[in-house]
């Protein structure tokens, strides 16, 4: 399975962006997926997740002003980010297939490469 990460870039404070995550193999729709961040100088932290099923779960801090939702018809995860912050500025990783913890990035055994998202204030 191979993911790719796309729809970063430069937004101002209080905008919003779409991230998508196009997942190859046709095992997709059985698939948990998870959004992840990675901000200059900390941590790979986790930001959302979203079952086979549909059920959904956030970062707390991030519960309102992110959504994570899937399209299985497209093979495509997507990540709508509202009124974004600059510390929302981060590497936002996709990342598929999780067998434990779906906050524990070691869960997952398939990671996209990585869009940019950069808020400026």
């Amino acid at each position: 399975v191979q993911l790719q990460a796309s729809g970063g870039g430069l937004v101002q404070a209080g905008g919003s962006l779409r991230l998508s995550c196009l997942a190859s193999g046709r095992t997709f729709s059985r698939e948990s997926m998870a959004w992840f961040r990675q901000a200059p100088g900390n941590e790979r932290e986790f930001v959302a997740f979203v079952s086979a099923a549909g059920t959904t779960y956030y970062a707390e801090p991030l519960k309102g002003r992110f959504t994570v939702s899937r399209d299985n018809a497209k093979n495509t995860v997507y990540l709508q980010m509202n009124s974004l912050k600059p510390e929302d500025t981060a590497v936002y990783y996709c990342a598929g297939h999780v067998t434990g913890s779906a906050v524990y990035i070691p869960s997952y055994a398939y990671w996209g490469q990585g869009t940019q998202v950069t808020v400026s204030s």
